[in-house]
């Protein structure tokens, strides 16, 4: 008599994989409350931790090893900013979702030169706050239609003011032959952290790849030669 077959493994399979480990941050009680429930709900995702400034956030993150940390950045004593800075300072390895009501330029640029990986609206709706921790959680880049929008704005727009310290950093990088992995691990950010500074690099020099902004960038003494 034949054996019994075995079903194919159906659409639930993949239940079986860890779930994606976050940690909260954000002044706010009610905001934590919220934001923890939405993701404790949900068998991928396991809550480790809440913090209620960026000092906390720091210690609890070094303490829980999250795999991506939901930060605000208004927040008495240590900011959000100030906080990805220090995580990026002290090698912590989770990836940071910021997750704030504030979309002007200098928040968004500012949280993504301190190494942010993503950049998200608080009224954002529930599915792509779930999705964009997944793709955080897998390194990618992501970043709120709005945030996007502003970027690709300043993109366009060649000559949008002087290089930041930062964006002259990774430009002495990329003279010195480094790849923008290579530029990431040396600056403690994410390498699509590198690549947003490159496009904004590009735009401010009215260039479109890094050999010209190289290029560029000594023809306006931004770089010197070393011997």
């Amino acid at each position: 008599m034949s054996s019994p077959s075995i079903p194919a493994p159906g659409p639930d399979a993949a239940q079986g994989a860890a779930p994606i480990r976050l940690l909260i941050v954000d002044d706010h009680p009610v905001v934590r409350d919220g934001v923890s429930s939405m993701f404790a709900r949900n068998p991928e995702f396991e809550v480790l931790g809440e913090a209620a400034d960026g000092a906390e956030a720091v210690r609890l993150a070094q303490e829980l090893r999250p795999d991506v940390i939901l930060m605000d950045l208004r927040m008495p004593g240590m900011d959000g900013v100030t906080a990805i800075t220090e995580l990026a300072r002290r090698g912590v390895a989770g990836r940071v979702l910021v997750l704030t009501t504030y979309d002007t330029d200098s928040h968004v640029l500012a949280a993504i030169e301190a190494g942010a990986t993503g950049y998200l609206l608080k009224d954002a709706p529930r599915t792509e706050m779930l999705r964009a921790v997944r793709a955080v959680a897998r390194g990618e880049a992501v970043l709120s239609p709005a945030v996007a929008a502003r970027l690709m704005s300043r993109v366009r727009s060649p000559g949008a003011g002087p290089l930041s310290q930062r964006e002259v950093e990774v430009l002495e990088l990329v003279a010195s032959g480094t790849t923008n992995r290579e530029a990431a691990a040396r600056l403690f950010i994410t390498e699509a952290t590198v690549k947003t500074h490159l496009l904004n690099i590009y735009a401010k020099l009215g260039v479109s790849d890094r050999a010209a902004a190289v290029a560029e960038a000594f023809n306006r003494g931004l770089l010197t030669r070393r011997p």
